[in-house]
């Protein structure tokens, strides 16, 4: 049906919530991207099945969510009333925990959730800390309901916004996020509602509004996980960001390599034309708005607004010098307003509730939530939304479970390459735009990549710098060849070639690209690098003078030998060394000749006896 009014959202809000509520169970199968991989399609497939094999179908409802969060144990399962939350739910075990619980009444609890830190399962997803913990403004409805129907997102509220909003003057709808202090998600953090002043008050014809989903930082993966979840909330809030700024057309540009999101987002729009959602008299309001889906080839330069602009518009994805603003002179010469995926998922939120609501969230400057992709050295990886100025302590030991393997923190990196890492004696610091800055990282879009104290920092920087020539433009120098210079550097140091004024030219290069760089993604290439510097400058220093790696990850460094009170004489290491530099007869103990060992490591992969070691 063509919903004409708000009438017609209550209508169809109804229906849903009386053909929902007949069930006695109903089953959430995750399939968030982390699930995916673990193919829960087969599980959900299973359910469908057994369920129906069981005559239960009138009484069991099951239903296809978006990500639940905890990505690394899917795939998941919740099953309500009773709110018990099952995790690595193969078909197989998928049997029986309906058999248990739906038949027979009984939690398995073995199969639920286990939480290190308490070292238990807790069955009940009220209960466990990775959730309790949280609160979900930009994540309410992901994971919560079917990603593909729009009457179960309008029964959550879906689109009242939109309807509040059309009642409202652009004046009233920018003041509203002017006062809900809401900042831009995508990492500069630039207060969302001058950005849309400056584009309600921009001339012209034709106005367009741009969602940045090209999210691309190693580690980052919240922008896909919600728009796989929730993609309605994002025609919501573009289509409100539309109306405040007086812009018809709506753009998201997302990376091909987001192949579930792309899938998702395109149907959803397709409904949305279905039910009036999108194109002309939204509502009755007499607004019309539409959305185009554009694909990048994934770029990671293109998340650089000007960027962007070009690509869409078919052009090479390089920056372009500003003035003029895209507020000003955007896509296709329009003034144009340009915001992240989580930016715009808050929107209707802010309208619905108010920006005082919003602002009662969070700390100083920094208002409402954030969402993390806690990545890495981290037991609970996943997707988390926390308040503002939530410790990265918290994130990391009570959201996050803690480290792996009980090791010891040492780093965390927030802001992918553009970021810095946040050492321990900083991890009580408060997770918010100053704090962070005033340590050397940001915020970024919510990348945050835990590492322990196996981790070597030099290659870490190495890494990230790999990672930013590689996507370079090339249109500007400094970015081309400086990035370049600075990788070459790194890569002499973890060989063990570097000198000690290596670090000063670092230091200069840095400088250097930071001040004379086109865009942003020139201008922050350093900080890693100047990060791992400033607090870690021993493993520099080690890995020069020394010419040893303290994590012993720098192949080029380390020393292998082998342990004669643990070797066997099985001369497995001897006959898979590609170089012949061990020798030693069957039954007796084998010697590594340090002159001929290219420090491959196949000695230790193949020895069965934990014979050798690593130094």
């Amino acid at each position: 049906m063509r919903v004409k009014d708000v009438q017609d959202l209550k209508r169809i809000a109804e229906a849903y919530n009386e053909s929902a509520g007949k069930y006695e169970h109903t089953i959430y199968v995750c399939g968030g991207g982390g699930c995916v991989s673990g193919k829960c399609q087969e599980t959900k497939h299973f359910v469908d099945s057994y369920i129906k094999k069981l005559e239960l179908s009138d009484k069991v409802n099951v239903i296809f969510t978006g990500c639940m969060g905890t990505c690394a144990m899917g795939p998941v399962v919740l099953i309500e009333p009773e709110r018990i939350y099952y995790v690595h739910v193969t078909p197989e075990r998928a049997k029986e925990r309906i058999d248990s619980q739906i038949l027979g009444g009984k939690v398995i609890e073995e199969y639920t959730f286990f939480d290190a830190n308490a070292n238990k399962h807790i069955p009940r997803i009220d209960d466990i800390p990775f959730f309790a913990d949280q609160v979900q403004i930009v994540l309410d409805k992901c994971g919560k309901i079917p990603f593909d129907s729009i009457e179960a997102y309008i029964a959550k509220g879906g689109f009242t916004a939109a309807a509040k909003a059309f009642g409202m003057t652009q004046q009233q709808i920018v003041d509203e996020v002017t006062a809900s202090g809401l900042r831009g998600r995508g990492g500069a953090g630039f207060p969302t509602g001058v950005k849309w002043s400056a584009g309600m008050k921009a001339e012209g014809d034709r106005k367009c509004i741009v969602c940045n989903a090209d999210e691309g930082d190693p580690g980052a993966f919240m922008d896909r996980s919600v728009i796989e979840g929730d993609p309605f909330c994002l025609i919501e809030g573009m289509m409100i960001g539309g109306y405040a700024i007086g812009a018809q057309n709506g753009y998201v540009y997302c990376r091909a390599e987001y192949p579930v999101a792309v899938e998702r987002f395109s149907k959803a729009v397709k409904i949305a034309h279905k039910f009036g959602l999108l194109g002309k008299n939204i509502l009755g309001s007499g607004f019309n708005f539409d959305i185009e889906l554009r694909i990048g080839a994934g770029a990671f330069v293109c998340g650089e607004e000007t960027s962007l602009m070009n690509s869409i518009q078919g052009e090479r994805g390089e920056p372009r010098q500003k003035p003029p603003f895209p507020f000003e002179s955007g896509l296709f010469g329009c003034p144009t307003i340009i915001n992240n995926v989580e930016t715009y998922y808050n929107i209707p939120a802010i309208i619905n509730k108010g920006a005082e609501w919003f602002a009662s969230y969070g700390v100083g400057k920094s208002k409402g939530t954030k969402v993390f992709a806690l990545a890495g050295d981290v037991i609970n990886t996943g997707i988390v939304e926390v308040p503002m100025g939530t410790t990265l302590r918290k994130l990391v030991y009570e959201i996050g479970g803690g480290i792996t393997d009980g090791k010891k923190f040492k780093a965390a990196q927030m802001g992918g390459p553009s970021g810095g890492c946040i050492t321990e004696k900083n991890i009580d610091t408060s997770v918010d735009y100053e704090s962070l800055t005033a340590l050397g990282a940001i915020m970024g879009s919510g990348g945050l990549i835990v590492m322990d104290e196996d981790t070597c920092m030099v290659d870490t920087a190495r890494f990230f710098m790999q990672f930013i020539q590689d996507e370079s433009c090339g249109k500007c120098t400094p970015c081309r060849i400086g990035t370049k210079r600075m990788l070459e550097t790194l890569e002499r140091i973890t060989l063990g070639k570097g000198e000690l004024k290596d670090l000063d030219t670092l230091q200069e290069l840095a400088a250097t690209i930071k001040d004379t760089a086109m865009c942003g993604l020139g201008q922050t290439a350093p900080n890693p690098v100047l990060s791992t510097l400033a607090n870690f400058r021993e493993e520099y220093e080690a890995h020069i003078v020394d010419k040893i790696c303290p994590a012993h990850i720098c192949s080029a460094l380390a020393k292998y030998y082998i342990d004669p009170v643990k070797c066997k004489g099985c001369t497995l290491c001897k006959r898979n060394c590609p170089v012949g530099c061990i020798s030693g007869k069957a039954r007796e103990i084998h010697v590594i000749d340090q002159d001929k060992c290219i420090r491959c490591g196949t000695c230790s992969s193949n020895c069965s006896f934990g014979a050798i070691i690593k130094e």
